[in-house]
């Protein structure tokens, strides 16, 4: 098995060597790392016991889609690892989608474990990190053992899965209709379903997911979620991400029309204040935000 681990970056310089110098003390080594580079210039990385290429798409923005597929197809490996740039493997992360596969196919979701802020700030610690990483609360939760399958396409993270070369042609890679930020996950989940191959969740495999500011709903990529929330309602016959444009209406940012959703305004520094994650959250809530405001309309 040629194992290719494939990533997507936009500035984050210092998570995407991270991010190298965790797959360099990976049991299972992979034979190459893959990065589309959302940027005009090239990363200026550590060495590492496997090549690295660099795939340059250039411009400033996200598109999360087309950079996830412009990896896959330069990778040689016929197993396709994707980890976000702000993810660190775990050093047993190959080795475990590799026992997960053995006579299992479809797409395979390794564990997450948020870290702190500051909790890299000394290397690559893995004691550490397990120790101070804590799963999402808004995430299922892994099997005690082995692998499950995740009955609901919606669950599908592309944090960090694995999956076979073929598979993922098969599945026909991300749409590139889903433009920026928000929608392209679901919709690759469901292409999934569509495509009768499993999805499953995988005791291990696991990813450290490094400290970074965020916003949660990302009010920061209002118009994207909103395009690509219509984009996925025109191809679906439904919607997505309903619970982030039930937040925006809350905030006054949208409106639900009998056309569709519409903008009502940009987001303003309150905005911004209301969804920002604080320091001290080692990842941003939209549960929590959500709620905030259900209860304080429901006041109103």
């Amino acid at each position: 098995m040629i194992v290719s681990v494939c990533t997507l970056a936009h500035g984050r310089e210092e998570h995407l060597t991270n991010l190298v110098h965790g797959l360099c003390q990976s049991s299972h080594l992979p034979d190459e790392l893959v990065i589309a580079v959302m940027q005009s210039q090239v990363y200026d990385l550590p060495d590492a016991p496997f090549p690295i290429r660099q795939v340059l798409l250039g411009g400033n923005d996200i598109p999360l889609a087309a950079a996830r597929n412009a990896a896959a197809r330069r990778a040689d490996g016929n197993l396709l690892v994707f980890l976000d740039v702000d993810c660190i493997p775990h050093p047993a992360l190959i080795d475990d989608y590799l026992d997960a596969m053995t006579d299992k196919k479809g797409v395979f979701m390794g564990e997450v474990a948020y870290l702190p802020k500051g909790a890299t700030s000394d290397g690559i610690d893995y004691r550490k990190f397990d120790e101070a990483g804590v799963r999402h609360s808004e995430r299922p939760g892994p099997p005690e053992d082995g692998v499950r399958v995740c009955e609901d396409y919606r669950c599908f993270w592309s944090l960090n899965f694995a999956l076979s070369k073929t598979d993922f042609e098969k599945i026909g890679g991300f749409d590139e209709r889903f433009d920026g930020y928000g929608g392209e996950d679901t919709d690759f989940g469901r292409m999934v379903a569509e495509n009768d191959l499993p999805l499953w969740w995988v005791k291990g495999a696991q990813a450290y997911h490094q400290y970074h500011p965020h916003h949660m709903p990302p009010v920061h990529h209002l118009d994207s979620v909103l395009a690509n929330a219509m984009t996925f309602a025109e191809k679906w016959g439904e919607p997505t991400m309903q619970h982030w444009l039930r937040a925006f209406v809350l905030m006054g940012l949208l409106e639900c029309t009998d056309d569709g959703w519409r903008k009502l305004r940009e987001p303003t520094e309150a905005d911004l204040e209301l969804t920002r994650q604080q320091e001290h959250q080692p990842y941003a809530s939209s549960a929590a935000v959500l709620e905030w405001l259900e209860a304080n309309a429901e006041a109103a």
